[in-house]
Parts: C-alpha cells; sequence; structure tokens
C-alpha cells in the first residue's frame, strides 16, 4: 500500500511554479519559490528542487541493498530513479545551453 500524499502546489502571478509543499508521515517537502537567478544575480536556493528528493530516494535504497534487505527490487528502483534523476539533469543542461536555467522562461 503506497503511503499517502498530499502536495500543495503554488502558482505565481503569471502561472509559474511558486514553491508548496507536499507532506506524507514523516515526510515534509518545502519546494524551491521562485527561480534562482543567473550570473550575479544568483540566489540561494529557498526549497528543494525534484532532483534533491530523487536523490535522497537513492541514498535509501542504496543503504537497503548494504543491509540483509538488498534484493533486485531495490536494484531496479535506484536504476529507475537514477534514469529519472539523468533526466532531469539533461533538461538543466539544455536550459543552460539555451541560457534559460535559473529563470522562469521556457
Amino acid at each position: 500500500m503506497l503511503q499517502p500524499i498530499k502536495g500543495v502546489h503554488n502558482l505565481d502571478e503569471n502561472g509559474n511554479p511558486a514553491g508548496g509543499e507536499t507532506t506524507g508521515i514523516g515526510i515534509k517537502i518545502n519546494w524551491q519559490n521562485g527561480p534562482l537567478g543567473r550570473g550575479e544575480d544568483r540566489k540561494e536556493p529557498n526549497g528543494a528542487f525534484v532532483e534533491g528528493v530523487i536523490a535522497a530516494a537513492i541514498d535509501r535504497l542504496q543503504f537497503y541493498q548494504s543491509t540483509q534487505f538488498a534484493c533486485d527490487e531495490n536494484a531496479t528502483a535506484i536504476l529507475k530513479l537514477q534514469e529519472a534523476l539523468d533526466a532531469c539533469q539533461a533538461r538543466t543542461v539544455s536550459r543552460e545551453e539555451r541560457g534559460v536555467e535559473g529563470t522562469h522562461e521556457v
């Protein structure tokens, strides 16, 4: 049975992602609110990014793999989560190449 998750996702006045929160038993994620900017105007993050949450799940599954709970299913989950992380990284590289990373530009 999947753990119930509640997501509250906000938009700014222009319809852009603007933070929010995802919660569940033992989970409280405050999402990044607003773009980080570029160059000298770059800000420190104020919330979580999807990539960080995926990395946390990979870390936990890798821990399981070092215990008596190691199994093929955990290995598959790690592989698929790594693929998701790679896809997010490819998106970031594409946005950097277009000069829009750190902004709300598409």
